[in-house]
């Protein structure tokens, strides 16, 4: 991610060193998820669906523990490897939109606060800003080259209400309060990077 753009990283130090963590990162372009890959402090194990997981990427993405994951089933698997990276301590990075989008936190998936309740694991929000702002002349998939593309990282959170109910209720609520924080990140990190969300 350094050799082809060059990210702004902002907050890194607030991201917990140790213990089971989840990274809800906003999604408008597919370059979103390596860059946090490649610059986060702490190695991240994406949710990827297995869309992506073609010809050499396949072995690359499962060699750097990526978790495939079938969007049209749930998908018992994928879940029960995501649970196993939270329970042996590790990072797990989801898209809480479940696909890509606007990349504002609008529409939020149940996922996220499933994993976070059933883990145990604090919510820290990223921010990927500037990835679909242009095209690249070379590669219209991508960004430009040495594009600046920001990274803020937020403030770790409990989804939970402390209760460790994991009721549907429970999960609707922790949804909405993750929602909210989630906004509020991304309302900050514009703020913070001049930036602005925009779809390619």
């Amino acid at each position: 991610m350094y050799g082809l753009f060059r990210p702004r990283v902002l907050g890194a130090w607030k991201v917990p060193a140790a213990g089971p963590l989840i990274f809800a990162v906003n999604h408008s372009h597919n370059v979103d998820g390596p860059m946090v890959m490649g610059v986060a402090p702490r190695p991240t194990h994406f949710l990827i669906k297995k869309e992506a997981f073609v010809g050499p990427l396949d072995p690359f993405l499962t060699g750097i523990g990526q978790v495939k994951v079938d969007r049209t089933t749930t998908d018992r698997t994928a879940i029960t490897r995501a649970l196993d990276v939270l329970a042996a301590g590790g990072v797990l990075g989801i898209f809480p939109e479940g696909t890509r989008g606007e990349g504002d936190f609008a529409a939020l998936r149940a996922g996220l606060a499933y994993f976070a309740l059933r883990g145990g694991a604090p919510v820290v929000p990223v921010a990927v800003l500037g990835s679909a702002e242009r095209s690249g002349r070379l590669i219209s998939a991508l960004p430009p080259l040495r594009a600046r593309v920001d990274v803020v990282f937020g403030d770790a959170f409990d989804a939970g209400d402390g209760s460790g109910r994991r009721t549907r209720k429970a999960l609707d609520e922790a949804t909405e309060r993750i929602q909210k924080q989630l906004t509020t990140h991304l309302e900050n990190a514009r703020r913070l990077t001049g930036r602005r969300v925009t779809l390619e």
